[in-house]
C-alpha cells in the first residue's frame, strides 16, 4: 500500500455545502447534476468473467486485510470491496467528485474539512455507512497495527470528530490544500469487521475475517495457492450514481495466480484468462504470438496515455555505510549504459525516466528559477552544491558521450570516496571490498541487471544479484534489508503528502515506509512541507521542482524506465472496452472498471 497516497484524489475547494466536487487549481470537467463519467458506457450490460492473472511478483496470498503490514492481500481486493469519501475521473487530474459523500464543506480557514454522507450508503452486510464508521477507519488506519504509510499521509491530520451520525469533520494541525483529498481517499469500513461476540480483535489479528467493505464487489470462491474469485453485489448502493455508472459490469472478477512469467505467458496462449498487461518490452515483440492471435481471439493493443512517467528507479540503501558517500552512488549510476540497454534488450520501446516528476508541469529543467533558488539557498550546507546548477540529467552513451567516458568519471569518483584497487579488489581504508547486493524476486531480473553489473566490474565493483521468493522479499524490503533494488514509483501531477512517506526523515526510521533510500535531510523536509502547504500553483511548482533537483543530485536513485503506452493483450471474443482509454487510466484496472463481457 506504500504507493497508495500518490494516486489519491488531488481536490481543494472554498466553503460551502452540496459541492458535487472540487478541483484543486480551477474548473471541473464535470458540472452540477451530470449523469456519468464520459469515457464510459453507460449501457454497458452486466453479466459475464473477467479472468486476471495476478502480478508475476505475487506468488500468493495470506490474509484478507490490505492494510496491515505482514503478509500479502489478494491482488485488487482494495478498489474492489473499499469505497472512499470521494472518487476521481479517469479524464481530469486535480478533481474529485462525491461516492459516500455526498457533500463536502472546507472552512474559509483550510482548518477542517466536513462530509456529510450519502443516506442510501451501505456495507456488504447491510448496515449503512455511518460517520462513526469513518472516523473508526481513520483511527485505526493511523493506530499502531496499520502499515505505517497511512500515518504519513495523515500526519497533519489532527482529529476526526463525528458531528452526528451522517457527518464527520477532519480537523487539520495547519492549513493544507492537500488534507482535504487525503482524507477524501481514505478507505472506509465498517467498525465491525473484526468484532466476535461483542468483542473486537486488534486491527493486526484480523488477517482471514472477510473484509466488512462497501465496495461493488465481494469475496467469492478462492482457491488457495490458485486463485480468488471476486462477486459483483447486485445490491450495490452506489451502481446508479453518477460516478460509478457504467463500471462494474463483470458479474465475476477471477485472478489467477502463476508462480513465473513462463506459465503466465503460456496460461494466456492457452485462453486460460482474458487480459494480461505487458512490462516486458521483449516478450511484446518476440513471445506474445500463437495460434489464438492469428484467428484474432486475442489481440494485441498499445493504449496511448498521458500519465505521469512515474519515477521507476534501482534504489540505493543510504543506511548501508558503503552507499552513504553521494560520489558512490553517483559512480554505481555512471555505469548504466541505458542506450545500449534499448537498442539490444528493449527495442527501442522505452523513454529514459526524468526525475521525480517526468511529464508533468512539476518536473525541473535547466537552471533553478529565481523562486527555487529562495528555497534553497536558506539549506545551501544541506543539499549537494550542484543543485544549484542545472538540473540533474542520466549520463548517456551516445551522440559525443561514451560508457568508457562514463567509467572514467565513475573511477575518478570512486577514489576521491577512498576506494582504491589493491589486493585485486575496490577496498576503503578500512580494507571493506566494494561489494553489493542486488535484491530482486525475480530470477529473471538478472537478465536486465547483468549489463549493469557486466560495467561496474570494470570498475572494481561487484554487483551480487540475489533473487529471492516474494513474502521474503517484502519482509526484507519492509525492513530495509537491502542494498540496492528496484522500485517503481507511480508519477503524479499533484505531488502532496505521500512524498513525506518517500523521502521524509520521519519515515526513514518507521519499517514499511515508502522511504526504501534512507534519506534524512532537513532541506528535504522543508520542500515536503511547501509542496503540501502550497494555497496556488505558482507556490506548488518552484517547491517541487527544487525536490527534483535536490533528490537527482543526492544520486539516492538510478533512473530506469518508461513507456507512453500501456500494452495489453486481451480476448477479443469474450470483451469489449469503450474507446477510447481515458488519458489517465492505469492499466489493466482500467479494464476491470470499465469494460464488459461480450454476450
Amino acid at each position: 500500500m506504500r504507493y497508495l497516497f500518490a494516486c489519491m484524489l488531488s481536490l481543494f475547494a472554498p466553503s460551502g455545502w452540496a459541492a458535487h466536487g472540487y478541483a484543486l487549481w480551477g474548473d471541473m470537467k464535470y458540472s452540477p447534476g451530470f449523469t456519468q463519467f464520459s469515457y464510459v458506457n453507460a449501457s454497458a450490460p452486466k453479466g459475464g468473467e473477467l479472468r486476471l492473472v495476478s502480478n508475476s511478483r505475487v506468488s500468493t496470498f495470506d490474509k484478507y486485510n490490505p492494510f496491515t503490514i505482514k503478509g500479502s492481500a489478494p491482488a485488487y481486493l482494495s478498489n474492489l470491496m473499499f469505497d472512499t469519501l470521494l472518487a476521481g475521473a479517469l479524464d481530469e487530474t486535480a478533481a474529485g467528485y462525491g461516492l459516500l459523500a455526498e457533500d463536502v464543506a472546507v472552512a474559509s480557514d483550510g482548518m477542517s474539512a466536513t462530509f456529510r454522507l450519502r443516506p442510501q450508503a451501505r456495507f456488504h452486510n447491510g448496515d449503512p455507512v455511518l460517520a462513526k464508521d469513518v472516523k473508526h477507519s481513520f483511527d485505526t488506519l493511523t493506530g499502531p497495527f496499520a502499515s505505517p504509510g497511512y500515518r504519513s499521509a495523515f500526519e497533519e491530520v489532527a482529529v476526526a470528530d463525528v458531528l452526528d451520525a451522517l457527518t464527520v469533520r477532519f480537523r487539520f494541525k495547519r492549513p493544507n490544500r492537500e488534507l482535504p483529498l487525503t482524507v477524501g481517499g481514505l478507505p472506509v469500513f465498517s467498525h465491525l469487521w473484526g468484532v466476535d461476540k461483542g468483542v473486537a480483535k486488534p486491527f493486526d489479528q484480523i488477517v482471514m475475517d472477510i473484509p466488512i467493505g462497501s465496495g461493488p464487489y465481494k469475496i467469492g470462491p478462492v482457491n488457495f495457492g490458485k486463485d480468488i474469485t471476486y462477486v459483483r453485489d447486485p445490491a450495490y448502493w452506489a451502481q446508479n450514481l453518477n460516478v460509478r455508472r457504467g463500471t462494474a459490469n463483470f458479474d465475476r472478477i477471477t485472478v489467477k495466480i502463476y508462480k513465473d512469467n513462463t506459465a503466465r505467458l503460456e496460461a494466456l496462449k492457452a485462453g486460460e484468462f482474458d487480459l494480461m498487461r505487458f512490462f516486458s518490452a521483449g516478450d511484446w515483440a518476440r513471445r506474445v504470438n500463437g495460434r489464438k492471435f492469428d484467428s484474432g481471439e486475442l489481440v494485441k493493443a498499445e493504449f496511448q496515455h498521458r500519465l505521469p512517467t512515474g519515477f521507476q528507479s534501482y534504489v540505493f540503501n543510504t543506511r548501508r555505510p558503503k552507499l552513504q558517500d553521494v560520489r558512490v552512488r553517483q559512480a554505481l549510476g555512471l555505469a548504466l549504459d541505458f542506450e545500449w540497454m534499448s537498442r539490444q534488450m528493449f527495442y527501442g520501446a522505452y523513454q529514459r525516466v526524468q526525475g521525480l516528476f517526468g511529464n508533468t508541469a512539476c518536473q525541473a529543467h535547466g537552471l533553478p528559477s529565481a523562486q527555487e533558488l529562495a528555497l534553497l539557498k536558506p539549506w545551501a550546507k544541506q543539499v549537494p552544491a550542484a543543485v544549484f546548477g542545472p538540473v540533474a540529467v542520466s549520463p548517456r552513451t551516445d551522440g559525443s558521450s561514451s560508457v568508457r567516458e562514463n567509467l572514467r568519471q565513475a573511477q575518478a569518483l570512486l577514489k576521491e570516496a577512498g576506494w582504491i584497487y589493491r589486493d585485486g579488489a575496490l577496498r576503503n581504508a578500512a580494507n571493506a571490498v566494494l561489494e553489493l547486493e542486488y535484491l530482486d524476486s525475480n530470477e529473471a531480473g538478472a537478465r536486465v541487471v547483468t549489463p549493469w553489473a557486466r560495467n561496474l566490474e570494470k570498475i572494481g565493483v561487484k554487483l551480487v544479484f540475489r533473487p529471492v521468493d516474494f513474502a521474503l522479499y517484502q519482509q526484507r524490503l519492509q525492513k530495509f534489508e537491502f542494498d540496492i533494488t528496484s522500485l517503481a514509483y507511480q508519477g503524479t501531477h499533484n505531488p502532496g503528502q505521500e512524498f513525506a512517506d518517500l523521502f521524509g526523515s520521519k519515515a526513514a526510521d518507521q519499517e514499511d515506509s515508502g522511504n526504501h533510500s534512507g534519506i534524512k535531510n532537513p532541506a528535504v523536509d522543508d520542500l515536503i512541507l511547501h509542496i503540501t502547504g502550497a494555497k496556488t500553483q505558482a507556490e506548488l511548482l518552484p517547491a517541487c521542482r527544487a525536490l527534483d533537483r535536490v533528490i537527482g543530485h543526492s544520486h539516492l536513485l538510478v533512473p530506469q524506465w518508461s513507456a507512453g503506452t500501456h500494452r495489453m493483450a486481451f480476448n477479443a471474443w469474450r470483451l469489449n472496452h469503450p474507446d477510447p482509454m481515458p488519458p489517465y487510466a492505469q492499466g489493466e484496472t482500467w479494464a476491470i472498471d470499465t469494460w464488459w463481457a461480450k454476450p
